[in-house]
């Protein structure tokens, strides 16, 4: 079996290969099977009807140890959540962007459709709001853990935006229960916002559950804004092209509980099919010594 340096699984998120899957997701899913990958993490955004998608995922023989989801579905909709967690076989539900208790504060760009208000939100949040995400999360947690599940926090970079002498990530890690609420450290955004995933892997090696795995070129402005277009914007790369030492970071989770690890190469692909990146970027982990 391909296997990481971590003698996991090597992992692809869905996100990845995100337009294919709108287009002809059986047919993805068996090519990123036959790219090497074992396990896929579930997009939030599939088109796809659940049931559906779980027997493609079975067609292509590929597990499936978490599904990304967004808070405000746990908590309108949590029981028949875990119900769907469970039916794909996950272990981890792992929420990817924080919430806010009243959406109405903020102005979305309309150009960006639904997905402006979470850049509206995201782009404004404040310490309290990280204080009622950790409420949340906890509250959220318990009934997962209840269920038999975990829940975890997918962190990109704006959760390092400082507030005097914290950070938002800080503050959420500190007021969150350390056994409902694991994290996915995404490796490439803790990077771009300045931060060492080594430090953080070693600070809490408990909580982090899973590994994101993604690339920049070199020469990126670290930063905490998320949809930046200056010069120095990070821009997505292949792995092992671009500025990040995945020897040391695999080094690190090596001493602590990793239980899955995920690909994921952030769109727009400028040079290559993104089906082609996934090959590149399998390959690059698969060959990888600690």
């Amino acid at each position: 079996m391909s296997a990481s340096p971590l003698n996991l699984p090597i992992g692809l998120q869905l996100y990845t290969v995100g337009q294919e899957m709108d287009s002809d997701p059986a047919g993805t899913l068996k090519k990123v099977a036959a790219a090497g990958y074992k396990t896929v993490e579930l997009s939030p955004l599939s088109k796809t009807p659940p049931s559906d998608l779980k027997e493609m995922l079975d067609d292509a023989g590929l597990k499936n140890p978490s599904g990304h989801y967004m808070l405000p579905s746990l908590i309108s909709s949590l029981p028949e959540m875990i119900e769907q967690a469970k039916m794909f076989g996950q272990e981890f539900m792992t929420v990817t962007v924080p919430w806010v208790a009243d959406p109405s504060r903020f102005k979305a760009d309309p150009a960006m459709g639904q997905f402006g208000l979470f850049v509206a939100i995201i782009s404004a949040l404040t310490l309290d709001d990280w204080k009622w995400n950790a409420e949340q999360f906890n509250k959220v947690g318990e009934q997962v853990k209840k269920a038999g599940l975990q829940l975890a926090y997918h962190n990109h970079n704006f959760e390092w935006h400082r507030f005097g002498d914290v950070t938002g990530y800080d503050e959420f890690l500190r007021l969150t229960d350390p056994e409902l609420v694991k994290l996915e450290l995404d490796c490439g955004w803790a990077t771009v916002a300045g931060q060492d995933p080594v430090a953080y892997l070693t600070k809490y090696p408990d909580r982090y559950r899973l590994l994101h795995i993604k690339d920049f070129r070199k020469g990126f402005t670290p930063r905490t804004e998320l949809m930046a277009k200056d010069p120095g914007a990070p821009v997505p790369t292949e792995l092992g092209r671009g500025a990040i030492d995945y020897r040391k970071i695999f080094a690190a989770a090596e001493r602590g509980k990793i239980r899955a690890l995920f690909v994921e190469q952030e769109p727009p692909f400028t040079e290559m099919p993104a089906l082609q990146a996934i090959k590149i970027d399998f390959e690059y982990v698969n060959d990888l010594k600690v």
